[in-house]
């Protein structure tokens, strides 16, 4: 099994009044050679975004974009025609494909609003752009993973153009949780949202990511309540 780890105190920060951001691999101004992305995976991005504001309409192609709202809610609006609002609890999937544009503001005047969103390069480009937002029950992430993003077409997931899976999961102290890689050449890159886990001898922290590769498996032993999500992806970066 190989390791890489990203303490949260390392990532990328910027501070831009109405936002702060921080950046699991390089973006925007942040620029770091030896953290530009793991396997297929690009953007792992955590913002808060103040109340009333956000990004204005911009452009996007061929990336898969996964939005995960943490707190609060998040106004979508884009050039298929979708204007929508997307809350914690709720999962977004945009799939740029040959592109298209949309804008993202905080849906509230008055509390901020804390996201995940994920850049994952597309399996097919110059795809049709798509859609989607899903409702999860969060009480069946209780000790167990709920998938939630998969390339698999069917009602318990919102489909992704790529070989890859989104997890999320909440979990007690104590528990003892083994993760089976989903296809044999994925790596996977799991991230602490909340709590204190070990994997393989190693301490990760609310917001510290590891990217783990060469393996079938792994355990993760839970040493805190731990909210956490796990990005299986491709790990072939001949684009």
């Amino acid at each position: 099994m190989k390791t890489i780890i990203h303490k949260a105190d390392s990532r990328g920060y910027a501070d831009h009044e109405w936002l702060q951001t921080f950046h699991t691999f390089s973006f925007a101004g942040y620029n770091d050679p030896s953290r530009v992305r793991f396997g297929l995976l690009r953007v792992l991005n955590d913002d808060v975004i103040h109340p009333a504001m956000g990004f204005g309409t911009h452009p996007h192609d061929n990336m898969e974009i996964v939005t995960i709202p943490l707190q609060g809610a998040l106004a979508h609006k884009d050039s298929m025609g979708h204007e929508e609002v997307i809350k914690s609890g709720e999962i977004q999937v945009m799939s740029a494909g040959t592109g298209l544009y949309h804008s993202e503001y905080n849906a509230s005047e008055t509390e901020s609003v804390n996201l995940l969103q994920i850049w994952i390069f597309p399996k097919v480009r110059d795809f049709k752009p798509r859609y989607d937002q899903k409702t999860f029950e969060i009480n069946d992430r209780q000790n167990k993973f709920q998938t939630v993003v998969s390339p698999e077409k069917n009602n318990n997931s919102l489909w992704i153009n790529q070989d890859a899976y989104f997890s999320l999961g909440n979990f007690s102290k104590d528990q003892k949780v083994d993760y089976k890689i989903k296809q044999q050449r994925n790596g996977v890159y799991l991230f602490v949202i909340e709590g204190s886990i070990e994997i393989n001898g190693d301490n990760l922290n609310r917001r510290d990511g590891i990217g783990i590769e060469l393996t079938d498996s792994f355990d993760i032993n839970v040493k805190e309540d731990s909210e956490i999500l796990v990005i299986d992806v491709p790990m072939n970066i001949n684009l």
